[in-house]
């Protein structure tokens, strides 16, 4: 197996340790010379003095630090992460000393001064000594590259220094850390540990704006998202997860006028609806995922290499344009994870009657785990339909809105919902790319028909999404069947699926035998 970027990074520091010895070559002051500020005392944005990474290779290689460091000053962030890592981000501690000499300037003047994290892949106690020494109020320890005993000695270590310890958690077993670390500085643990989780897999540098969303609730009241912010909507998305703070990196490196609407977007913001919609699916598609890599372990499924239900990717399942009790209350019980509610001017048009009395039923029958989401689908914000939907949400009694090939628009920006863009040609995506800048973490791909906003039973073009999707998770509507359902997950790996003629014997009529074929396929 090839060596992954994070064991790459970690190899040749270590490498550059026993070389260079924990200062890498550089003098540092004998002691700390700045006075200290808390780090993440106010919720606020994390900004980072980031060259280059991994990923994206140079990014901001000829900054200027001081200066970086007192635009984000300027912007109120509340803190500023310094790379130190000089490798693939192109850091070293002369920038993390520049950088606290700066704050501590800007204390004496009485202008607003920034924690100072220091951020880098660090594996001995003597580093946290470092770190202070060159003035950090903070240092980011990786649960990921750290052992339990290393990691609890790392943080005690920070908390001697009044310093806290941000601890990033992402893996399963980083969460079982956290406690561990948690536990061990007792009370103390509150005002030393930050915890973050990183919307980037250090193995791969993918991002998915719904790693956070899917741990928000497992972590500490005081949280960090990491990565993936690269505008004002991504911030206020993060907020409304209920996070306390954001780091940003290459976004404001390589704009620094950026970094005053970032942090102004993540100050205006608050936990809303639209963020606890993304926890509830984010959790259920993990503890899906959770449940069949454990049938997978224990021979539940014959053949893992062909059963679609064995794979992490076995897709979400929502099933549309429900009209009747009976089809809907099959289908959660077949094991749908969204129900769709039409509520625009189609032969599955539904009602708001209908809706309430069939939410009220569902979630009396079902537990809360495994009641789907329910969701209304608008193809027009101010029409009657639209605001029936829309009201739902609001209430409650929805889960969500789709915004079928249609914008949120900002009056709903807090409104649970997602969007839906209508698919035909490359020229198309360029719509999925400005809903992803607005903050949209996920959007569904329809098959598009001209005059016929949904439910056409075509599929989208297989080279076109082969072509535009790239590793986008995909969220899949249009033509799917019980017949091509498997080819399609094996094909695409979507997180997601969108069925609704598929499963039917006529326009809003479900088909009992079609529903569970489908299923059937999905559960092999």
């Amino acid at each position: 197996m090839s060596e992954d970027i994070l064991a790459k990074i970690v190899r040749m520091r270590k490498a550059d340790i026993e070389k260079l010895g924990l200062n890498f070559g550089i003098d540092i002051p004998e002691k700390r010379r700045v006075g200290h500020t808390e780090f993440l005392g106010n919720a606020g944005a994390i900004l980072e003095v980031k060259r280059a990474s991994p990923s994206k290779g140079d990014i901001a290689p000829d900054l200027d630090p001081l200066e970086l460091a007192n635009t984000y000053a300027e912007a109120h962030a509340q803190a500023i992460s310094v790379l130190t890592e000089g490798n693939f981000f192109k850091g070293s501690l002369h920038d993390l000393i520049a950088v606290a000499d700066l704050m501590e300037l800007r204390r004496s003047q009485k202008l607003h001064a920034c924690a100072v994290l220091r951020k880098d892949f660090l594996l001995y106690e003597d580093e946290i000594d470092i770190a202070y020494r060159c003035g950090a109020d903070a240092v980011l320890l990786i649960a990921r590259i750290l052992d339990d005993e290393q990691l609890v000695k790392m943080a005690k270590r920070a908390q001697s220094f009044d310093m806290q310890a941000f601890v990033e958690v992402r893996e399963k077993d980083d969460f079982r850390k956290l406690q561990i670390v948690t536990e061990a500085l007792g009370d103390a643990a509150s005002k030393t540990i930050v915890a973050g989780v990183n919307s980037r897999d250090l193995a791969t540098f993918h991002t998915d704006p719904l790693v956070p969303a899917s741990v928000r609730n497992k972590l500490p009241a005081k949280a960090v998202f990491e990565s993936g912010i690269h505008s004002a909507a991504d911030a206020d998305y993060a907020r409304s997860l209920g996070f306390t703070g954001i780091l940003v990196g290459e976004a404001v490196a390589k704009n620094p006028p950026l970094a005053k609407d970032v942090v102004s977007a993540f100050e205006g913001g608050c936990e809303n609806a639209k963020g606890k919609f993304w926890k509830k699916f984010a959790e259920r598609r993990d503890d899906r995922r959770t449940v069949q890599a454990e049938a997978v372990q224990v021979g539940a499924v014959a053949d893992p290499s062909k059963a679609c239900a064995s794979r992490e990717n076995r897709p979400m399942v929502k099933i549309c344009g429900i009209t009747r009790e009976e089809d809907g209350l099959l289908a959660a019980e077949l094991g749908a994870d969204m129900l769709g509610f039409v509520f625009s001017k189609t032969k599955r048009l539904t009602t708001e009657e209908f809706v309430r009395s069939f939410a009220a039923k569902i979630r009396t029958v079902r537990t809360p785990e495994s009641t789907p989401l329910l969701v209304g689908v608008i193809t027009e914000t101010d029409s009657p339909e639209g605001q029936a939907a829309i009201k739902l949400a609001q209430e409650g009694v929805l889960d969500a809105v789709q915004f079928h090939g249609i914008g949120a628009g900002a009056e709903y920006g807090d409104l649970a919902h997602y969007c839906a863009v209508r698919v035909g040609e490359e020229s198309d995506f360029d719509k999925v790319s400005a809903l992803r800048t607005h903050g949209e973490p996920r959007i569904l791909l329809d098959a598009k028909v001209e005059g016929i906003p949904g439910g056409t039973g075509k599929q989208i073009p297989e080279s076109l999404l082969r072509e535009k999707a790239g590793d986008i998770p995909l969220w899949l509507a249009g033509g799917i069947t019980p017949e091509n359902v498997s080819a399609i997950c094996g094909k695409f790996k979507p997180e997601l699926v969108d069925v609704s003629s598929g499963v039917e014997s006529e326009p809003g009529i479900k088909s009992p035998e079609k529903l569970q074929a489908l299923f059937r396929e999905l559960n092999k």
